[in-house]
């Protein structure tokens, strides 16, 4: 939404009075805000001041505190759009609908998890704990996952690396195990996270009992749209209210890409026999459209792994090592909305949290620059380094890197070496924008080696790209990742994308049937969501004073890799972006203010 829309939208509604507001709302819905805090002070706008004194001077057709159709809803402090009000009262009533009907059924559930208590046993964490904190000790994912089975709507959070999949894995085999034949959907926001997520879930089960390994070989993944069954040019889906969706689970992943009118639209099409699990990054960007979801309802528990005394008892009856536990000094009788819903994974087994990049991303999203410049100057901390913007040495050495996909014949094993690292950008636009520092990377690859990369046409030999919309018919998702290399018999050009299963070969196209897809050797920060690499660059944009730049931005960017993470920019630019913290107004928090669950 442009700023022109911003104008005709407000001179839509007749009353000067509530111009302002329609002007003010507009805008910050493209900034993915869901309402806007209406104030005693005037706040100016090009039709005039908005305030609370000219919005109760407004007409009553134009605004309500009851939430009657009007154009505009006024509740707690906040002003919406009706429908965004509606978006949002809607997940606030099903979910405390959902946590509370949970209540009736928990002893039931119980029982059934203590009949399978010996498996459960063999369910625990077996990592070392040498060097772990208390916190870090504890068998989180076990805990997560006993405690999704308990409830009617769960949420397993946690950075990366902490085994959210795998705890996912330990549900399900509990989940078969408990009530075999349960109808379970995996779904993303993207193709790529959904198919990740079952593949992942494939290779957890490889250890599983036989029977156990055939339910989870029998999931399929969709995207949310697809679930809901998307129509084209329509807000509206297939599965609603009315033709709910049919099954008894559905797991939800890379939940915090998922916006609230999307969110909204998937409680809809849950009946009261259908179970909801999300797992996500509450740290990690929030979604492209309106609303941070995640991270409100994880901000609604208030503090996360606290327990009722009698469910701390019973939770750590299931952990046979008692340095394993829940401390006694997570029981805690105060009752939150969703405070028994919500359970936070703790250790990062993909790096620890001593360790370089696990202080690096910490000491990002915890607002610390200067530690975080500490980090980066640290000799004694190769894994992390800062570069100047014309660190041109630096910059080549690291995407010389892509030379190892170049060189290898064999395409699957090329698609595999051109995963192990990536150049992430901040923006699209400007000289460290995404398109620039593309062709910076091509002209650097061209001229180190002329016989393996010759971009002179949009899909040349050795073109590496990223899938940017949804190909059903193709089974191509945004996200994919691809290939183009010349067939050695043939000489023509195909675009090699990983199989659609393990132990199957590649699949190939021609360039012409894919329509939607970008040059990949970098890709923003939002692209690589749910990516994990080797060796990453994160590339700070041009202007250090960029909206966009947040520190939810950089530790998105930075916990992509795995071993090696180096920052392209200045120390002005990423000291600014550390302390710029990404805020999106909602009412979620505040008027689930007294909801109190499983008392």
């Amino acid at each position: 939404m442009n700023q022109d829309i911003d104008y005709s939208f407000a001179a839509f509604f007749p009353d000067n009075n509530i111009r302002p507001f329609a002007y003010l709302l507009s805008q910050r819905l493209r900034e993915g805000h869901v309402c806007i805090p209406v104030n005693e002070e005037p706040q100016s706008t090009p039709f005039g001041n908005a305030s609370l004194a000219t919005l109760q001077m407004a007409s009553p057709k134009m605004w309500t505190e009851s939430g009657t159709e009007t154009p505009f809803v006024y509740e707690k402090g906040y002003l919406y759009l009706q429908r965004y009000y509606q978006y949002e009262t809607r997940i606030i009533e099903k979910l405390r609908d959902r946590v509370n009907a949970g209540k009736e059924k928990r002893k039931a559930y119980g029982e059934k998890i203590l009949n399978q208590k010996s498996l459960v046993l063999q369910k625990a964490a077996t990592n070392p704990l040498d060097g772990l904190s208390a916190d870090e000790k504890t068998d989180w994912q076990l805990v997560a996952a006993l405690r999704a089975l308990l409830n009617e709507f769960s949420i397993i959070t946690g950075g990366p690396g902490t085994g959210k999949t795998t705890t996912l894995a330990k549900f399900l085999h509990l989940l078969f195990s408990i009530e075999p034949g349960s109808r379970v959907a995996l779904a993303a926001p993207t193709g790529k996270a959904s198919m990740r997520m079952l593949e992942s879930l494939r290779e957890q089960a490889k250890q599983l009992p036989s029977e156990i390994q055939t339910s989870i070989h029998a999931l399929n993944p969709y995207t949310l749209h697809r679930l809901l069954g998307y129509r084209p040019n329509s807000i509206y889906f297939k599965h609603n209210a009315e033709n709910p969706l049919p099954f008894d689970w559905i797991v939800v992943d890379e939940a915090s890409m998922i916006d609230m009118p999307l969110f909204s639209k998937l409680l809809d099409a849950c009946d009261a026999g259908t179970r909801l699990l999300l797992l996500g990054d509450k740290d990690q960007l929030a979604s492209v459209e309106a609303g941070s979801l995640l991270g409100d309802l994880c901000l609604s528990a208030g503090t996360l792994n606290r327990f009722l005394k009698e469910e701390n008892e019973w939770l750590n009856d299931f952990i046979p090592d008692a340095k394993r536990r829940i401390p006694e000094s997570y029981a805690s009788m105060e009752n939150t909305f969703f405070s028994n819903c919500i359970t936070e994974l703790r250790y990062s087994y993909r790096f620890k949290q001593q360790g370089a990049i696990g202080q690096l991303s910490l000491s990002i999203i915890k607002g610390l620059p200067e530690q975080t410049l500490e980090l980066l100057d640290d000799q004694a901390q190769p894994q992390v380094a800062l570069i100047g913007r014309d660190a041109d040495a630096a910059f080549t050495e690291f995407v010389s890197g892509y030379l190892t996909y170049m060189e290898e014949p064999d395409p699957a094993k090329a698609l595999a070496n051109l995963q192990q690292l990536r150049v992430l950008v901040t923006v699209r636009e400007g000289e460290s924008g995404l398109y620039q520092i593309n062709r910076k990377i091509e002209k650097i690859l061209q001229a180190l080696r002329p016989d393996l990369l010759q971009p002179n046409q949009v899909f040349y030999h050795n073109r590496p790209v990223i899938v940017t919309g949804n190909n059903y018919e193709l089974g191509l998702f945004n996200g994919d990742i691809g290939l183009v290399r010349r067939d050695p018999d043939t000489r023509q050009l195909k675009v090699y994308f990983e199989p659609e299963a393990a132990g199957k070969p590649l699949r190939r196209f021609i360039p012409a049937s894919l329509n939607d897809c970008e040059t990949v050797f970098a890709m923003t920060i939002h692209k690589s969501q749910g990516s994990e690499f080797k060796k990453v660059m994160v590339v700070l944009p041009d202007q250090s004073d960029n909206p966009l730049l947040t520190r939810e931005l950089i530790y998105t960017g930075v916990t992509r890799s795995k071993e090696e993470v180096l920052i392209r920019g200045t120390r002005d630019g990423l000291e600014a972006g550390i302390r710029r913290q990404v805020v999106r107004i909602s009412g979620i928090h505040k008027r689930a203010e007294g909801i109190t669950t499983h008392k």
